[in-house]
């Protein structure tokens, strides 16, 4: 089945897909890019919460690992002097 990308980027899920799916308005869908114009898209469950996808999950799909480097301490707050008010 065809679809046509609209001006703003969308595509629209032909009918027939989404009434056999049971599709709604407003549900996630992820899309992976498979090759050079050739994509996947897989529909979240209704049910799932977006809380569900932990930061760790996220910074492990970054593409750029192991890029931080701390920097040296030369100083904490323990260093620091207590102020007084009076």
């Amino acid at each position: 089945m065809t679809t046509i990308l609209s001006a703003d980027g969308l595509l629209e899920i032909p009918e027939a897909f989404r009434k056999a799916d049971a599709l709604k308005p407003g549900q996630r869908c992820d899309i992976e890019r498979l090759g050079q114009g050739e994509y996947r898209v897989s529909v979240k469950d209704q049910n799932v919460s977006e809380l569900e996808e932990s930061w760790v999950d996220v910074l492990l799909a970054c593409p750029v690992k192991d890029w931080f480097e701390p920097n040296d301490r030369c100083e904490t707050t323990d260093d620091l002097k207590p102020i007084r008010f009076e």
